[in-house]
């Protein structure tokens, strides 16, 4: 059987010209703020920011270190983490619940996960605060992450993946005496896991990236995330100090980007993976 394939080779300078500056679009804040951190503060204050490398070196990089950045950082992996893998363990039960259970209600309460869909953190960031508090969790690591760990959308990726699970197979698993805990264990997180990898690397950024709810909950300076950091190290009343800003930048870079490469192959494989 012939397929034939459309190949215009004029298109080829036209895609690879289009691919080179989307790179250079997100590339370029990258460079700047890697050579931002080895030039000078005062010359970038006054806007002398080079394209090269400058002079000081990593210099900046030392005095961040030497600082609460390690503690920020390491703040900010424990609360993504603690996120990413909350959302994901409550989802994968409340999705399996869903499918494979009868209860009375069970359309009720999927359509009241469904619902929450609208209600973004920010619009019930005030009721989520008076409850944390009501808990006496504010200004705690729990505080941080606690109220983040449910997630609508990811029960409902979840949803989907399970209800594609084949009839016959649950009946197998059922014939062969195996429990709702086993047949969770053994077939649906087995079946589940190149999307739990990339929902891990999506809900790992979304933590990662939290700003406003640590802002709120963790007045304490001992709970800044590096985020948070950041913005504090953007000084006001005096000079800021822009290598130091821009290498902090960088080093907040580190830990996404390692999540993404060491599981770029599972993610890409649950974002285009359609048969289970």
């Amino acid at each position: 059987l012939a397929v034939a394939v459309d190949v215009n080779p004029r298109r080829d300078p036209v895609t690879h010209v289009v691919l080179l500056f989307g790179a250079v679009l997100f590339v370029a804040p990258l460079w700047l703020a890697l050579v931002g951190s080895t030039q000078d503060p005062a010359a970038i204050a006054r806007g002398d920011l080079s394209l090269l490398p400058g002079h000081e070196g990593f210099s900046a990089y030392a005095r961040v270190l030497a600082g609460p950045v390690p503690r920020m950082l390491l703040l900010s992996l424990g609360m993504a983490l603690a996120i990413a893998i909350g959302k994901i363990v409550i989802s994968v039960l409340s999705a399996y619940a869903v499918v494979f259970f009868r209860f009375p209600g069970r359309k009720l309460a999927f359509w009241l996960i469904f619902i929450t869909l609208m209600l973004p953190v920010e619009v019930r960031i005030i009721p989520t605060y008076s409850v944390m508090a009501g808990l006496g969790l504010i200004n705690t690591f729990t505080g941080l992450w606690l109220p983040l760990i449910a997630s609508a959308t990811a029960t409902l990726l979840f949803r989907q993946v399970f209800v594609a699970i084949p009839d016959e197979l649950v009946e197998a698993a059922r014939m062969d005496g195996a429990g709702p805990l086993r047949f969770l264990w053994d077939v649906v997180l087995p079946v589940s896991a190149a999307n739990i990898a990339a929902l891990f690397v999506i809900l790992f950024i979304y933590g990662w990236n939290q700003y406003l709810w640590p802002l709120l909950v963790a007045t304490n300076p001992k709970l800044d995330t590096i985020v948070i950091g950041i913005v504090k190290m953007v000084a006001v009343e005096t000079e800021t100090d822009w290598s130091a800003v821009m290498a902090t930048a960088i080093l907040a870079l580190l830990p996404p980007v390692v999540v993404v490469l060491l599981m770029q192959r599972w993610f890409v494989a649950g974002l285009t993976e359609s048969e289970k």
